[in-house]
């Protein structure tokens, strides 16, 4: 019998996408691959042809793929990258796949911080310091020290931090490498986590649309300011194209009603873009990544329906 380490991870084709991302929408990856170790993956990257785009997903938070989907190879990366380990002297090390919920409770548990503000990051440790995700005045690649990354010919590389340059929701890195883990610094014997974290999580789920499909914030906040206020105080809380919705919780969210498409969540967020630009000057950028193709002419997700 084969040992569970040992089975292939799946290989599918003409995938949708929209099993894979948390506002529920995409149309098909032409490949979708999700390894279940390391070894795997590289051996993958070493016979990909070197034209092929290849596109990582952890768990589709932050992520509108649009309905024509994906020309390419989608990486999908938490069975082969799910591994979390204390290191010693505040040293953590997280592989891309680990959720950032399960980092901060896990980095609560050996009282090291700060690093709950992970807990408000929904998605992976990859996605997170690929955009240099935070929340509650915590930012990803504050507290990291090196990383490892992939190249196009299946290689490990381990660069230090000062290889990169970071701001907001903003990382500077080559394209054809994609993180497989870093090695963060937190103190030790911090033993306010736990408590602040739950108090967090409080906030997060009393402020945020959570159980309902969406992506996480949408835009960045400007400098200075908040999207969320800028959008609701634009009239825009509710605000509806087919099956895509503003938030009434959380202006800076949009939700998926139900039998929304990518191009619905798309034509919204230029909607909201163009109207805060004309109420108060100031052009919104998107913090959610948007991939792919859009769906062909005649097809009912070209259609709104």
């Amino acid at each position: 019998m084969t040992k569970q380490s040992e089975r292939p991870g799946k290989m599918l084709r003409d995938e949708l996408m929209s099993k894979h991302t948390t506002w529920r929408v995409g149309g098909p990856a032409d490949v979708y691959h999700a390894p279940r170790c390391r070894a795997e993956l590289l051996e993958f990257f070493r016979g990909l042809d070197a034209s092929t785009p290849v596109y990582w997903v952890g768990f589709g938070s932050n992520l509108l793929v649009r309905d024509g989907g994906i020309r390419g190879v989608v990486i999908a990366t938490s069975q082969a990258l799910g591994e979390l380990r204390n290191l010693g002297g505040g040293v953590v090390e997280a592989e891309a796949g680990v959720p950032c919920t399960v980092l901060a409770r896990q980095c609560a548990r050996w009282q090291l911080g700060p690093a709950e503000f992970f807990a408000g990051i929904p998605g992976s440790v990859g996605g997170a310091l690929r955009m240099n995700a935070g929340a509650f005045g915590g930012e990803t690649w504050n507290s990291v020290i090196e990383v490892d990354v992939l190249d196009r010919q299946g290689v490990v590389h381990t660069r230090p931090r000062a290889a990169y340059a970071t701001g907001y929701r903003h990382v500077q890195k080559p394209a054809d490498e994609w993180f497989l883990a870093a090695r963060m610094q937190f103190s030790e014997n911090y033993q306010a986590a736990e408590a602040r974290m739950r108090t967090l999580i409080a906030g997060r789920k009393a402020t945020q649309p959570l159980g309902l499909p969406s992506c996480g914030s949408v835009f960045k906040n400007p400098p200075g300011d908040h999207a969320a206020r800028l959008i609701e105080t634009a009239g825009l809380k509710e605000a509806r194209i087919g099956g895509a919705q503003v938030s009434a919780k959380h202006a800076n969210f949009i939700i998926n009603t139900g039998g929304a498409t990518a191009a619905d969540i798309e034509a919204l967020i230029r909607k909201v873009q163009s109207t805060v630009e004309s109420r108060h000057g100031v052009r919104l950028e998107p913090e959610v990544q948007i991939i792919g193709e859009p769906a062909a002419a005649g097809h009912p997700a070209a259609e709104g329906g």
